[in-house]
């Protein structure tokens, strides 16, 4: 089966450059991204990140065997759950053509990082991903701000009911909360979408999402009780779903969402106005997966992991020469404002 996103990463460039739409804005900008190469993979270094991943995976293993039986072992939960996003981002990366551009060896190393590593449906989470890049917070499109938890427009709120509006009413303070949820409901997911695949899919991805439940089940058994075994699980995918949200939230909640009635944007404005880069250094691209510079990411989503730094700036100045805005803020206050858009779509039923 072709991978639907490995499409989008391979082929949404150069189709935007293709429609009338986008063209004339997009053009440049993807030649000279080209002419400085920025688009060619970084096989060694996505092969050191892989193998560092699994070493320091490994270890924590490890480190729950030399604990023991203890309380004190829950510390490790910690560790783990960031692994297990650094595990995350690279399936991502797979997903996207980032790290090969085969695609047979790109979903061999989606596979592992998603469906046996985190018990992730890999396709499910590929093609849910693949639509919300063709149409970022398209109130119609993108499957990321259809109505499901949250919402996020004043028309999804005031249709909600019950125990749903309630949450409408208090999305922006139950975000966060919500996100510890998030781990769980993502093997959730992946588990109902088996029923969607053909049966040779289904038993591949549903033998390596088996596979990770077992292996996990009995890593934690083999070395704390079940009392300690269920604390930890719980610590550990609470805080692993903590960090994903923390990556995923400053990305597009409280940006630009397309008039599905107005004029249809290019490539290059559909991307930019419903993005938000996050300021930072180092250790906010490792903590955010390179995911703290989303616009570069959309706009050229097979684009390597580490050149997305050194495109910022020719994006920037390209925006700024046409005129375009190009959202970049700081870490904190793109929590602020996507938390501001989720209580200003709410408020509305607080004034009943």
């Amino acid at each position: 089966m072709p991978q639907p996103a490995a499409i989008v990463a391979e082929g949404t460039d150069e189709r935007a450059v293709g429609s009338s739409a986008g063209s004339s804005e997009f053009a440049p900008l993807l030649r000279t991204v080209k002419g400085q190469e920025l688009l060619e993979r970084r096989h060694a270094w996505y092969a050191r990140v892989i193998t560092g991943n699994a070493l320091a995976l490994a270890a924590v293993v490890a480190g729950l065997f030399l604990i023991g039986d203890s309380w004190w072992a829950l510390l490790l939960a910690v560790p783990f759950a960031v692994l297990f996003a650094r595990t995350a981002f690279i399936g991502h990366d797979a997903g996207h053509a980032q790290i090969t551009g085969d695609k047979a060896v790109s979903r061999v190393i989606g596979l592992v990082h998603g469906n046996l590593l985190l018990g992730l449906s890999f396709s499910w989470w590929n093609a849910k991903h693949n639509r919300h890049h063709a149409n970022p917070n398209h109130r119609d499109k993108d499957p990321d701000v259809a109505a499901d938890v949250l919402v996020f427009t004043g028309e999804q709120a005031g249709v909600r009911q019950g125990f749903r509006r309630w949450l409408t009413r208090n999305q922006a303070w139950l975000f966060f909360p919500l996100t510890l949820l998030e781990g769980i409901a993502l093997k959730v997911h992946g588990f109902k979408d088996l029923r969607r695949q053909s049966p040779r899919e289904r038993a591949l991805e549903g033998v390596l999402l088996v596979a990770h439940v077992v292996a996990y089940t009995a890593l934690l058994l083999a070395v704390l009780s079940p009392g300690k075994a269920l604390a930890f699980a719980a610590l550990h995918q609470a805080l692993f779903g903590l960090h994903l949200g923390l990556a995923f939230a400053p990305n597009h909640k409280g940006m630009e969402m397309p008039d599905p009635d107005g004029d249809r944007w290019g490539h290059l404005r559909r991307q930019v106005l419903t993005s938000r880069n996050i300021r930072g250094g180092v250790l906010t691209d490792w903590f955010l997966g390179g995911l703290n510079y989303q616009i570069e990411h959309h706009l050229f989503p097979s684009m390597p992991r580490p050149h997305l730094r050194l495109a910022q700036p020719l994006v920037r100045a390209h925006c700024r020469a046409l005129g375009i805005p190009y959202a970049e803020t700081g870490l904190v206050d793109s929590y602020r404002q996507a938390l501001r858009h989720l209580y200003e779509v709410g408020e509305p039923l607080r004034a009943e």
